[in-house]
Parts: structure tokens; sequence; C-alpha cells
């Protein structure tokens, strides 16, 4: 017997992403919850990736999520959409080799 996944809870929504470094990114989720449209706001303006998305529920409507971007750019978010929280971690190539950061964040809903 084949089961069907159920959408994530962030399938076909839109939030902005409020990062405690002051980053801040317009994210707008594929309707089947498989895709995400990032978009830099303010010193990150113009730049913007449509990316393939892993995603796993963990909890009820709290998903870990994760995509690579064209620069090697690696992030993975831990979305925790009752209380509208995530925690980030995303890698890059720095000095001296690969770097790694994590960081917390709001999510507010764009209607």
């Amino acid at each position: 017997m084949s089961e069907t996944a159920a959408l994530p809870a962030f399938a076909g929504r839109t939030y902005l992403f409020q990062v405690d470094n002051g980053a801040v990114f317009r994210n707008a989720y594929s309707a089947d919850g498989k895709r995400l449209h990032w978009e830099g706001l303010g010193e990150s303006a113009g730049q913007w990736e449509d990316v393939e998305l892993q995603v796993a529920e963990v909890a009820p409507q709290i998903y870990f999520v994760s995509w690579t971007e064209q620069t090697g750019i690696t992030v993975s978010h831990v979305m925790d959409l009752g209380a509208l929280t995530v925690r980030a971690f995303w890698t890059f190539e720095g000095e001296g080799g690969r770097v790694g950061e994590l960081h917390t964040g709001t999510l507010e809903p764009v209607i």
C-alpha cells in the first residue's frame, strides 16, 4: 500500500525571514512544498535564487528544511510554524576552508 506524503504547512506560503544578524529574506515556497524562491532584502537586495528543498516534518508544525545554492552555500532550517521561529545553519567557503554559522530568526507570514 502506498502512502501519499502530506504537504508541508508552509507549501504555497510566503514569509519574511528576519535573521539575528540583520539579514532579511522573502521566502516563497512552491505549492507542493518542494521548491523555494528566496530573495534578499535590505543589504542583501538583488540576491535571489530558486532552490530544490529536502523536507522532513520532525514534529507537528516543525520542519527540517535543507538546500544547496548554486554558489555552494548549504542552508538548513528548523522551522517552527507554531512559534514562527527558525534555527538556521549555513556553510560557505571562507578563508582557510569551509565556514559554518548558526543563527536564529523569526518568520512573518506575507498575506
